[in-house]
């Protein structure tokens, strides 16, 4: 499977690295989530602000489509969220910046335990696809305004 370039640039760094570095990284990538947070004055195609029973607390996926036709998230985490999907999100923001709206409904989660490393997965397997799954929920949502304007 072929994945977004700067997605496989970030998987790719991550397989090199023994578990430890992993962790490591998890941890950098956490501390840098608050860095994909929505600017004063930014302007959003959707916002999906809500907590699932999946998650500790609120998650806010925002989504811009650039002019080029590419997805800009951003998210905005509450406090009780966990450190793996801290990560998961910068990771993700970072790594599908400017992906084709489709590109990102389309793309599997198998490359997730290459991310994040098996033991991980398994002891926290559902926050760790919970992110991706909002991403592809609202830029489903933007596919679907975008295909009932074109009908009208």
């Amino acid at each position: 499977m072929s994945y977004p370039p700067k997605l496989q640039a970030i998987i790719g760094l991550f397989e090199s690295l023994p578990e430890q570095g992993k962790r490591e990284n998890l941890i950098a990538y956490c501390d840098n989530a608050k860095r994909v947070e929505p600017k004063e004055g930014e302007t959003f195609d959707i916002e999906d602000i809500r907590k699932d029973e999946e998650c500790t607390d609120e998650v806010a996926v925002f989504l811009k489509i650039t002019p080029e036709g590419g997805v800009s998230f951003r998210m905005r985490l509450g406090p009780q969220v966990q450190t793996l999907t801290k990560a998961m999100t910068a990771i993700l923001c970072k790594g599908l910046e400017g992906c084709a709206p489709q590109a990102v409904l389309d793309l599997p989660s198998d490359f997730v335990p290459r991310i994040v490393g098996a033991e991980l997965v398994r002891l926290r397997s559902q926050t760790t696809y919970y992110i991706l799954t909002r991403m592809k929920q609202i830029c489903k949502v933007w596919l679907d305004r975008k295909r009932a304007a074109e009908c009208t």
